[in-house]
């Protein structure tokens, strides 16, 4: 995801986004292993230079005695999770979460009605909010819908919010709008022994709260943007509450940041689809060895959305640029892909 235009939508998704009880799974099933054939793994690409570049760098860097061969503990894959792994318009499924959050929580503050940028939410113009509100008021929003709960209370508010919340073109839960090619690349390289990471300019603790269901990437190999957190006694016992704020931004050059400082080590493979992804993947790019960095290109507006150099949310021009004169790979959604969602 890339932030900028739309308010710089939050910092990372709206500003740049001890036991919660047992889990209800988002999805029917989780993410199975995957066989290691890849046409049986990546059942729903299609026969395209993209998937050829995919299997063959995967092929060269797990054959033993191959001059490309990776060690497993050296196989790192990262990946940007808003417009790479699940669908990031009309708006970014963390700004919708927000949104509903204040609508769900104005009966409380009758005081909204008359401040930016809820009252712009409040009369259904969610745009507009974000601009007039201005960076004082995203973070005000932050505070509104984020903060002053434990991680566990925050996790609860997201899991019931994925739960029943629906996406206003497809009229299906939000967690079901993750791409399921891209879920059955996450599979293969998990069958060839690949660390997968996600690093996304959301809310760790926001996508920590599904991740594991959606996709089958634990918590602890969730990177984002970093909430405020205090360490308080409730109750005698001690308890860390998010605050209000937003400590670091995973997005752009924070993106390496936060990798290096998380994992220790450069991945060898990067997925990404904005100029948000641009640095983290001219970076994986640029390390010794075997790369493999590509783009997921928003051309489908039939069975998805098409957008890149023009959107404001998830633009796509200077990594698109660099794609080209770099060679990277770009995944064009409308040609490379036989399905887009998982199917109902």
């Amino acid at each position: 995801m890339q932030l900028g235009r739309f308010a710089t939508l939050s910092l990372a998704v709206l500003i740049g986004c001890g036991g919660a009880g047992a889990r209800e799974t988002m999805r029917d099933t989780k993410p199975a292993a995957a066989p290691r054939s890849a046409s049986s793994a990546l059942a729903s690409w299609n026969d395209v230079p993209s998937r050829r570049a995919i299997v063959d760098f995967v092929e060269r860097v797990t054959t033993e005695g191959s001059r490309d061969y990776v060690a497993p503990d050296a196989r790192i894959a990262v990946f940007d999770n808003d417009g790479t792994l699940w669908a990031e318009q009309p708006m970014p499924f963390e700004l919708a979460f927000a949104v509903d959050r204040v609508r769900e929580l104005a009966p409380s503050h009758p005081e909204w009605r008359a401040r930016e940028p809820f009252a712009g939410i409040l009369r259904g113009d969610v745009a507009g909010a974000m601009e007039r509100g201005g960076r004082r008021g995203i973070a005000e929003l932050i505070a509104a819908t984020h903060g002053e709960m434990t991680p566990e209370e925050f996790e609860r508010v997201v899991r019931e919010w994925m739960s029943t919340a629906r996406h206003p073109r497809y009229d299906r839960r939000y967690s079901e709008l993750v791409y399921q090619p891209m879920l059955e690349l996450l599979d293969y390289l998990r069958a060839h022994e690949f660390r997968v990471y996600i690093v996304s300019g959301g809310d760790t603790d926001f996508m920590r709260a599904w991740a594991e269901d959606l996709y089958g990437v634990p918590p602890a190999h969730v990177i984002g943007s970093q909430a405020q957190l205090r360490l308080e006694r409730r109750g005698g016992v001690p308890t860390l509450v998010r605050g209000g704020e937003i400590e670091f931004v995973d997005d752009g050059p924070g993106k390496p940041i936060a990798i290096e400082r998380t994992i220790g080590a450069r991945p060898i493979a990067a997925f990404g689809n904005s100029d948000g992804d641009h640095e983290m993947l001219s970076w994986v790019a640029s390390g010794p060895g075997p790369r493999f960095v590509a783009l997921v290109h928003h051309t489908d507006a039939e069975r998805e959305f098409a957008y890149d150099r023009d959107a404001r949310s998830g633009r796509l021009a200077a990594a698109l640029d660099d794609a080209q004169r770099s060679g990277w790979t770009v995944i064009d959604m409308r040609d490379d892909w036989r399905v887009v969602y998982p199917p109902e």
